[in-house]
């Protein structure tokens, strides 16, 4: 099984940035962004948060999920990340779903 790093930014263009910048610095794939409306959007700076999965290695994902940080933060900034090293069957196929894919 492969190893799954999440880093959860600050709008769209983020998350293309992060994923870009994650792509560049590690031997990974990208599954579907994920997005969420969270309750209070008035609050926050942008108010769409975007989810960037990466897969593969636990040292190519480690290091893909730092350059994505890195380059989020210069755009809107990162709500969070983590890193699963050994992603489980079932949460295998959660990766694939996609809130962008529901109209």
């Amino acid at each position: 099984m492969k190893a799954t790093g999440i880093i959860e930014v600050y709008g769209l263009t983020a998350a293309f940035v992060a994923c870009d910048a994650g792509c560049k610095a590690a031997n990974v794939t990208v599954e579907p962004f994920d997005k969420n409306k969270p309750g209070n959007p008035d609050g926050l700076k942008v108010p769409l948060l975007v989810a960037v999965k990466f897969r593969g290695k636990v040292t190519d994902v480690t290091a893909a999920v730092e350059a994505a940080k890195e380059a989020a933060e210069k755009v809107s900034g990162v709500v969070c990340t983590h890193i699963i090293p050994n992603t489980e069957a079932d949460t295998e196929k959660m990766l694939k779903l996609s809130a962008f894919d529901k109209k």
